[in-house]
């Protein structure tokens, strides 16, 4: 069996976000009306409604970064996670932390890189060779 998350949250504008998820991420645009739209985000579902997104804060402290706080993003393996952060690249999108490898060597190696999607909400993808060990202490 296989669960899916489901997100809703707000953008400000509909027509910045298809361009930015179907047109940058690749998401594929589900149902929506005239004041939100879904999202395929790699699998799982995303609701962005019109309204204000949340406050946002640098203080989420991981490794050596401090990171916007808070914020959602996905797990992909690692061949997905490098398509896709060249395809960002490509696409001009300035990074918040540029694709960089996290715990490098110990439990738990990713990669990661956050971005911002038009309406400030931030992203994380991260990057794993293993997913077993994505809880790897």
């Amino acid at each position: 069996m296989r669960s899916l998350f489901h997100l809703a949250y707000h953008v400000t504008d509909l027509d910045a976000a298809r361009r930015f998820y179907g047109g940058v991420l690749g998401c594929k645009e589900g149902r929506s009306t005239d004041s939100w739209v879904d999202f395929d985000f790699f699998g799982h579902q995303i609701s962005l409604h019109l309204g204000k997104p949340f406050e946002v804060a640098r203080t989420g402290r991981v490794g050596d970064h401090m990171v916007m706080m808070p914020h959602f993003g996905v797990v992909l393996p690692l061949d997905d996670w490098m398509a896709l952060a060249e395809r960002l690249e490509a696409a001009g999108v300035t990074f918040d932390i540029p694709p960089v490898v996290r715990f490098k060597g110990l439990p738990g190696e990713q990669r990661t890189m956050f971005f911002f999607d038009p309406s400030g909400n931030p992203i994380e993808v991260k990057g794993f060779k293993d997913f077993d060990s994505v809880f790897a202490q």
